[in-house]
């Protein structure tokens, strides 16, 4: 049952009452629709020892806390869930570049925290191999050239292309969340979105799904208007569901570029109240998004509808991962209703 508060800081905001559930997980469980059945990759644990070996094999593991971040953050369990479907060489891909993702976003917080200057060589690096193929500095950088490697390999000329293009717009988004961060205003929620969908680092996956499909997907699919849209509709689904789950997280260690978060500062509510608002903005993206799907779905190609199976794959999989994964453990230890 959703009620209102009567308080000025609760003030149009629906809570949950407290009868209902216990805490802030049982929250957003009651309330994100999730039309889309959780599902599992069966090369997963297989996956996870690829991961292990691929990190220790450039030394990533070796670099203080990244052992314990992976051990916390399970890659593989979230390129399983999110990719379920792909064979077990392609989730390879997957889950090392979800792991090589977190240790560079983790990295770039840490550096760019109180100066985004200091970030300038590391995302140059990542830039040169990507857009150059420039020989990599850093165990970090080659990490990225092995990675990118491996999509050459696996992909087509054209795939491979928009993999490193999509993945050097995820490198300028940690420069924004940089400069973001270090500024002494708060952001607002329209720009805190807009970082977000760039950092949130969703989009590089998806020419991977089209190399999962039996054929190339024709050009005038891929790029007609309303596949874009459903592009955009479900990253934007799949990281603000995880940043529901993040945002005690998140909070805690100052973080702003978090959807919840973001109309925490808007609404100057409760942590509660605002994830309640956030869940709302989430259900109504997967409602537009399903919508746009149902419309277009006839004029697909078996690949067409291929690809868009990919990017639901990262809707329902965000949050079947998010919900038990040790990294956004604390989620549980906030109370349904302040």
């Amino acid at each position: 049952m959703v009620t209102l508060s009567t308080t000025h800081e609760e003030s149009a905001v629906g809570v949950l009452d407290a009868s209902q559930v216990s805490d802030l997980r049982d929250l957003i469980d009651a309330h994100l629709t999730m039309p889309f059945p959780f599902a599992r990759n069966p090369h997963e644990s297989e996956a996870a020892a690829g991961v292990d070996a691929w990190l220790r094999a450039w030394g990533l593991t070796d670099e203080p806390g990244v052992a314990t971040m992976i051990a916390r953050t399970r890659p593989a369990e979230l390129a399983s869930c999110t990719s379920a479907a792909v064979d077990s060489g392609l989730l390879q891909i997957v889950a090392n570049q979800i792991a090589y993702q977190f240790v560079f976003d983790d990295r770039a917080e840490d550096v760019g925290r109180y100066s985004p200057g200091r970030l300038v060589p590391m995302l140059c690096e990542s830039v040169a191999i990507l857009r150059d193929d420039r020989p990599p500095s850093t165990p970090l950088g080659a990490a990225l050239a092995d990675l990118h490697r491996q999509v050459r390999e696996r992909c087509t000329p054209a795939q491979a292309a928009r993999w490193a293009w999509k993945s050097r717009e995820y490198v300028h988004g940690l420069l924004y969340e940089a400069v973001a961060q270090a500024q002494p205003f708060p952001l607002r929620r329209g720009d805190c979105t807009s970082i977000r969908s760039l950092t949130a680092g969703v989009e590089p996956f998806y020419p991977l799904y089209e190399a999962a499909q039996p054929h190339e997907i024709p050009l005038a699919e891929l790029h007609h208007p309303a596949v874009e849209r459903l592009t955009r509709l479900s990253a934007d689904a799949a990281v603000w569901t995880a940043d529901l789950f993040s945002a005690v997280k998140e909070r805690r260690a100052g973080e702003m570029i978090n959807l919840a978060l973001a109309y925490q500062r808007e609404h100057q509510c409760s942590l509660q109240a605002a994830v309640f608002l956030a869940v709302q903005r989430v259900n109504g993206t997967i409602e537009e998004f399903l919508r746009l799907y149902r419309t277009i779905e006839p004029e697909l190609s078996v690949a067409g509808v291929g690809y868009i199976e990919g990017m639901i794959g990262w809707i329902r999989g965000c949050y079947q991962w998010s919900r038990t994964v040790p990294r956004y453990s604390d989620v549980t230890s906030i109370p349904a209703v302040p």
